[in-house]
């Protein structure tokens, strides 16, 4: 099959979505399809075989000057003028934006491939795509309206005036779901991570449950179990974003009790925002001598920090699937992960695999961890047990064949029950 694989931002280190592309990619193009990633900035990491299509955008928030004002000469169309001015507004415009784009290009390359794949686009451009007639299967991994209501609940500490500006501001930059609500109810297939975002997505998203197939994703061969001494007292955690669902505050308040009775220290795989929340904490809490922040390193170097760590922490609020979890537990890390979202369906029967705990309960994440710290003979089955379970469970190989299968499903017509309205845009009350 020729398949056109799309995603509006793609780089690996942004999170999941992005690692989801360049493994998929990678493992289909080894069963003999052909695959080319459309993408928007920040490009992805492809492996050879894949071949790269780059839609560029105005990259409004790319490092070191997010929020960037472009130049006049950079503006090629009214689409850009469309990107500056939602942006402008304090909204957040990349999958409406790249999905028009990337619908222009595919219109321009009919006949070319044999189906598309929106990887959590959901922008009005993939609904051109598959009526002009190339068939469209989606990835939702998991529904964007979990990371609004964590973000609302987060601003209840705020005085009045600033909690009313910053709740103005998030609903405007979350206006996106509006959008992605409406296309997702028009898709004949969807594929999501999980049983929890399966569910979630049918909720949040009001599509029909049965349209929602469930592919778990993959751990690659490169997370394996480490060679030289885990360093005593290392806590790693994994956080993709420096935001309130991923659940770090809690785990610097627990940390600093931890460390109030004895030796530890607290790498963060995740880059804080400057002056932001997270800092803030770290000061309040002066534990600044015994946390570090790593980022943008490599996969080699990951693995090296995963397993560093006598014990890894993933204190989310919620997660669609949590690839980090998955990738420590390959490195026989042992694990306190939150009881949040398909977290219990990556690491299994509590006490296996990992301790579980209620998300957002400081004490009990503090109990947990320092239970697991006093303990290296759990630790040890607690790791062999994490890595025996990814062996056995998360294969990138097997996604690639389950989405492959997928593929051949929507090529060869299968019945699927059509929705019973093709709205447009603005005709139809939104859930999420």
């Amino acid at each position: 099959m020729r398949v056109a694989l799309l995603s509006y931002r793609s780089k690996p280190h942004c999170g999941g979505q992005g690692v989801y592309v360049r493994h998929l990619s990678r493992e289909l193009v080894a069963l003999g399809h052909e695959v080319e990633v459309f993408s928007g900035q920040p490009y992805p990491e492809l492996d050879e075989g894949v071949s790269l299509t780059k839609v560029p955008s105005l990259d409004l928030y790319r490092e070191p000057d997010p929020f960037r004002v472009p130049w006049p000469t950079e503006f090629r169309d009214l689409i850009d003028v469309e990107e500056f001015a939602t942006m402008c507004t304090a909204g957040f415009p990349e999958p409406k934006t790249f999905s028009k784009r990337v619908a222009r290009l595919l219109e321009a390359r009919a006949g070319e491939f044999d189906i598309a794949h929106d990887n959590q686009v959901l922008g009005y451009g993939m609904r051109d795509i598959a009526e002009a007639g190339l068939p469209l299967i989606t990835t939702i991994h998991h529904p964007i309206t979990f990371d609004r209501r964590v973000d609302l609940a987060a601003t209840a500490q705020l005085g009045w005036f600033r909690r009313a500006r910053r709740q103005v501001s998030l609903r405007r930059w979350y206006g996106f779901l509006r959008m992605q609500g409406k296309v997702a109810r028009q898709l004949d297939k969807i594929l999501t991570v999980s049983e929890s975002s399966r569910r979630d997505i049918s909720a949040d998203f009001g599509v029909d449950i049965e349209r929602l197939q469930v592919i778990p994703l993959g751990v690659d061969d490169v997370f394996v179990p480490p060679t030289t001494p885990r360093a005593p007292g290392r806590i790693v955690a994994m956080a993709s974003a420096d935001t309130p669902m991923k659940g770090i505050a809690t785990l610097l308040e627990a940390f600093a009790k931890l460390r109030t009775e004895r030796d530890v220290e607290l790498l963060l795989v995740s880059k804080p925002a400057p002056g932001g929340r997270t800092e803030q904490l770290i000061d309040q809490l002066a534990i600044g001598d015994s946390v570090r922040f790593v980022h943008g390193i490599s996969d080699a170097e990951l693995v090296e920090v995963m397993g560093s760590a006598e014990v890894a922490c993933v204190p989310s609020l919620y997660e669609g699937f949590s690839l980090p979890t998955a990738e420590l537990m390959a490195c026989e890390t042992p694990l306190v992960v939150s009881r949040a979202g398909a977290i219990p369906e990556v690491v299994g029967p509590d006490g296996e695999c990992a301790d579980l705990v209620t998300p957002g309960d400081v004490g009990e994440l503090t109990h947990a961890l320092a239970a697991l710290l006093d303990d290296p003979e759990r630790r040890a089955r607690m790791g062999a047990a994490g890595r025996r379970r990814v062996l056995e469970r998360f294969s990138w190989r097997a996604v690639a064949l389950a989405t492959a299968a997928a593929y051949e499903e929507i090529l060869a017509g299968a019945p699927v029950e059509p929705p019973a309205t093709r709205p447009t845009h603005t005709d139809e009350k939104d859930p999420a």
